[in-house]
């Protein structure tokens, strides 16, 4: 295999993981994009990094676009050329909106269009995403697009997408202080009471009947009994945040490990909803459910 000469481009997007009672499951994607482009050449790694993170992410072998691109080489059997990368980022990092997902699913994406004639199909880079990234419920919307409901059998992800419905919207709330995956699963209890699972798989089921267009369902839907109060006390401002609007009957879950808040609400009433943010935080109303990565060359 051989690699082309033309500058290959790869736009993903953000995305809320759990939704709520969807643990390591449900995943959504967001239209709030980071663009990743690559190009070979006769010369060492070479990575630009602009807009989110840019001040912390390494510019080595250590980036994790880059290592995602380094395992799907491996994977395709062709050894890494030389490349110039380029990372402009949007998405938030280490606030719970998938921006290493996006890494991981932006570079094997870059990685499989370099290659001419990359043998590797759609299942097979998302099987890799999820290798790379530990657990399917982000890198599947973030390759997919829409509402995925992900889990696994053996190595290989088991995924269905799913369309959200046009009467629903999103707003999400982003604080400024950082929260790592690591620190929130960190808190999360080895086991839980059968009366808890029981509880949370019935309003997961809720909730996919309510993104398919019963947004009357919604505030049913996103109760969780499995490890958003457990983590309160990495970000109680956070929690708080979402005992006030669903006290309000707005449908607030933690998104993906934190401390982003997601809101899911009628179309329409998005900034409305968004006033509520705390001062200081930032506040988004993308598009929801948007499509996954995108993949062009020049």
């Amino acid at each position: 295999m051989s690699f082309t000469s033309a500058t290959v481009t790869a736009s993903v997007p953000a995305s809320s993981a759990n939704l709520g009672p969807g643990f390591d499951s449900f995943g959504i994607a967001h239209d709030i994009r980071d663009t990743l482009t690559a190009r070979v050449h006769d010369g060492p790694l070479v990575i630009d990094v602009s807009g989110e993170g840019a001040q912390f992410v390494p510019r080595d072998e250590r980036h994790l676009v880059w290592r995602a691109m380094l395992a799907t080489f491996a994977a395709l059997g062709v050894q890494a050329p030389g490349v110039h990368l380029t990372c402009r980022n949007t998405i938030p990092h280490s606030r719970g909106m998938g921006s290493s997902s996006a890494a991981i699913v932006g570079g094997i994406a870059l990685a499989r269009g370099l290659v001419e004639g990359a043998s590797m199909s759609d299942a097979e880079a998302l099987d890799l995403a999820n290798q790379l990234e530990g657990h399917p419920d982000n890198v599947a919307p973030a390759q997919l697009g829409g509402f995925t409901i992900a889990g696994t059998e053996g190595e290989h992800v088991v995924v269905a997408r799913l369309d959200v419905a046009p009467t629903i919207a999103g707003v999400l709330f982003v604080p400024t202080q950082a929260l790592s995956t690591k620190v929130a699963r960190g808190l999360l209890p080895e086991m839980v009471s059968h009366r808890d699972a029981a509880a949370n798989s019935g309003r997961a089921a809720l909730l996919v009947a309510a993104l398919a267009g019963r947004p009357e369902l919604l505030l049913a839907g996103t109760h969780d009994w499995l490890h958003q109060e457990q983590r309160r006390p990495a970000m109680p401002s956070s929690l708080a945040l979402i005992d006030s609007l669903r006290a309000d009957r707005i449908a607030a879950t933690v998104s993906g490990a934190g401390p982003t808040v997601l809101a899911l609400v009628p179309a329409g009433t998005e900034t409305e909803v968004a006033k509520r943010a705390p001062g200081g935080w930032a506040t988004y109303t993308p598009k929801i459910g948007v499509s996954g990565v995108q993949v062009t060359r020049s």
